[in-house]
């Protein structure tokens, strides 16, 4: 084994990956210096994920990084974006006079070719020479096979780019979900690499107690080996191992950069500085359940189900009262019979329901960013992902426990552009204060992770580039060959 031989072994043991892209082909003035970094850094990758906050530019980002493919590859780039978010990206691309259409049914007619996630199956992956996911952290949302036909389109197109602001709410462990689908290592491998799996009391899983387990319960030794890894996972938790943090960031940075801000990145600020979001807590009064003296807390999610089916007329009132005024509202709730009486009992209010036709559920964003339309009722896993309504300053949102889908869903107001305070109200009874801590909780896990995931990238990178030596490598006498 020559020394240049035993190098590549080592880097490829090392698992940080290399770049597989190539040198950028056009950048445009227009785009902001921390965002053409950012483009530029993702064009030499050449499969890359890009984690910045909402309202940083992820579609003028990915729409360059598109374009510089098209150009390279001379094939199309195909964006998947949710429902939502189509129309909007191809008025940007229009907007920067960047070649792009939309098509629905596996058409080519464009460099820049933009679907939504659920029309994939029309496409063909021949065509394409790049492929870019829009607001990738919903990848984890969908079910087995869904996520597993995007991530089969993706592994057979060399370049390939993820765009999210939230890639990792609760988990580190949901990384490997992004990484699966760049190429990189599977989330099964990841988890075997830098995790470990911990029992319901957050303790090390010992073998000797596995093994113990399988005598008494006459399990064949064999048996967990035989699982797919991916439903094994789900039968414990996951802590990162103290001693792989460092190398599991240095990883993580050889595919991915993350930012909250322009200053993350080493850049000015300017005008990503947000105006104030204020943030209210309402309670509201309503009767004690039937047959109870006090109010009890709802546990579980039937219980939580029925407290708010319960007080629906309380808070469909309160509500109304909320958006009692003439400016532009957001309204999110969780449940069906929820939307239904804000629609029909709310002044100015339209619904996007699920079972709303998909055009329908587009003319009804249209008139909702336009002005036309002034109260929206929506469900967060509906509409909360990448949406620009920097015109609304308005949020009332019902508690959840899903700590992503309440942030998507204010960031679709409190973003780059919006001028105005942001008054955000949260409604809950008393029965569902659980669920108000809990999201709180969340809230705050989710900022610390975020903190400790720029910082830790950001160490990781600097670890990387100070590591870079010029020393020649030595090979050792008895790994040469006479």
């Amino acid at each position: 084994m020559t020394a240049s031989e035993y190098r590549q072994f080592i880097d490829r043991k090392a698992q940080l990956g290399s770049d597989d892209g190539f040198e950028p082909l056009w950048i445009p003035d227009w785009l902001f210096d921390f965002q053409k970094h950012l483009v530029e850094w993702a064009i030499r990758k050449g499969r890359a994920a890009i984690f910045a906050d909402c309202g940083l530019g992820k579609t003028p980002m990915q729409l360059v990084w598109a374009a510089n493919v098209a150009r390279k590859m001379h094939k199309p780039v195909l964006i998947l974006t949710p429902l939502a978010v189509s129309h909007q990206t191809e008025r940007e691309a229009k907007k920067f006079d960047i070649g792009a259409a939309r098509s629905l049914n596996g058409s080519v007619s464009a460099p820049i070719v933009i679907t939504n996630y659920e029309r994939l199956h029309y496409f063909d992956q021949a065509d394409f020479g790049g492929v870019v996911c829009d607001e990738s952290s919903i990848l984890k949302s969908f079910q087995g096979v869904r996520r597993k036909q995007i991530t089969r389109f993706m592994n057979k197109i060399p370049y390939r780019l993820l765009c999210t602001a939230t890639a990792a709410p609760n988990d580190y462990v949901e990384l490997g979900t992004s990484s699966e689908a760049l190429g990189e290592l599977s989330n099964s491998d990841m988890l075997k690499r830098f995790f470990q799996m911990l029992d319901d009391k957050g303790q090390k899983k010992e073998t000797r107690d596995q093994e113990q387990a399988n005598d008494l319960l006459n399990i064949d030794p064999n048996y967990f080996q035989k699982l797919a890894f991916r439903v094994a996972q789900t039968i414990g938790q996951w802590r990162l191992k103290h001693h792989a943090v460092t190398h599991f960031w240095r990883w993580v940075a050889s595919w991915a950069r993350a930012c909250r801000m322009p200053e993350d990145l080493g850049f000015d600020n300017g005008d990503f500085v947000l105006p104030p979001l204020n943030e209210q807590d309402h309670i509201i009064d309503v009767p004690v359940a039937p047959g109870n003296l006090f109010h009890i807390p709802a546990i579980g999610m039937q219980d939580e189900r029925a407290e708010r089916r319960r007080t629906l007329d309380q808070r469909t009132e309160f509500i109304g009262n909320l958006v009692d005024h003439k400016r532009p509202a957001v309204v999110w709730c969780h449940m069906n019979d929820e939307a239904d009486r804000f629609e029909s009992e709310i002044k100015d209010a339209q619904q996007i329901a699920g079972r709303t036709p998909d055009e329908r559920k587009i003319e009804l964003y249209e008139a909702f960013s336009s002005g036309e339309l002034r109260v929206l009722v929506i469900k967060p896993k509906i509409g909360a992902w990448g949406l620009n309504w920097q015109h609304c300053n308005h949020v009332v949102s019902c508690v959840s426990h899903s700590y992503e889908q309440y942030y998507q869903s204010v960031r679709r107001c409190w973003r780059f552009g919006q001028t105005k305070p942001v008054q955000l109200d949260i409604v809950a009874t008393e029965g569902e204060l659980r669920v108000l801590g809990n999201m709180r909780r969340k809230a705050e896990k989710a900022e610390a992770m975020f903190t400790a995931l720029v910082a830790e990238m950001n160490d990781a990178t600097t670890i990387m580039r100070s590591n870079n030596h010029t020393n020649r490598t030595e090979t050792p006498k008895w790994l040469q060959i006479s």
